[in-house]
């Protein structure tokens, strides 16, 4: 199966006053389109630099990144913005929800930016909001809402304009263990069901267990992988 995600020679350097800290070593890292990977390993080794510059956040220092076909480490700007939305669905650890909207506003935010219609950007929201089980809360504000209903929300958002990949950030670090666990099968099912490629980065070894590969970064370096194979 062909790559979606391809790093070559990546580095990352970040200035902090007249020190300059190297966070990614020439990194190398290929996702096959379908996968859903576990991205582990100890704080500050590179983790959610890798998510960043994957989903076009950030950009690397030097080398060259591919996602979905596109040298994105060479887009600026609105071409960046545009390939981002119409590629990537980012999910938090902390939602990351706007207070004041309704579940049903707060999916829509990503199609605000589109050219969708009133009429398709509803059909696009409910959509998104029946594949995590949330129809009957779209009204909702996120206050009103469980910590798993608000993280399905953020899926919904994540999902709703229907994007190649799902970059996910501690997806469960601030959910109880079976709360976590229903979020972790939904992302199994939008990875096996909906054929959504799936970063997900966690410290979490039972939320890593859902991954169908486990990836280890230690110092800015991969060290290892682990593929789980179904029983």
């Amino acid at each position: 199966m062909s790559a979606i995600v391809s790093l070559r020679d990546v580095v990352k350097t970040y200035t902090r006053g007249k020190q300059t800290v190297e966070v990614l070593h020439r990194l190398n890292l290929s996702v096959a389109e379908g996968d859903f990977v576990a991205l582990m390993g100890p704080s500050g080794s590179g983790k959610t630099t890798v998510l960043n510059l994957i989903g076009g956040i950030d950009h690397p220092t030097s080398g060259e990144i591919v996602v979905a076909g596109e040298h994105i480490d060479r887009l600026k700007g609105g071409r960046l913005a545009r390939w981002r939305a119409d590629n990537v669905g980012f999910v938090f650890q902390f939602y990351n929800l706007m207070p004041m909207l309704s579940a049903e506003r707060n999916v829509e935010l990503p199609l605000l930016l589109t050219s969708l219609s009133k009429e398709e950007r509803r059909r696009n929201v409910l959509t998104a909001l029946s594949v995590v089980g949330l129809e009957d809360r779209m009204k909702h504000k996120p206050s009103e809402l469980s910590g798993g209903q608000a993280q399905r929300v953020a899926i919904a958002r994540a999902l709703v304009s229907d994007p190649k990949l799902l970059v996910c950030d501690e997806p469960t670090g601030d959910l109880d263990r079976a709360t976590a666990d229903e979020i972790l099968h939904l992302l199994q099912v939008l990875n096996r069901e909906y054929g959504k490629t799936i970063i997900m980065v966690t410290h979490d070894q039972k939320a890593a267990d859902y991954a169908t590969h486990t990836l280890h970064l230690d110092k800015g370096m991969l060290v290892d992988e682990r593929v789980r194979t179904e029983a």
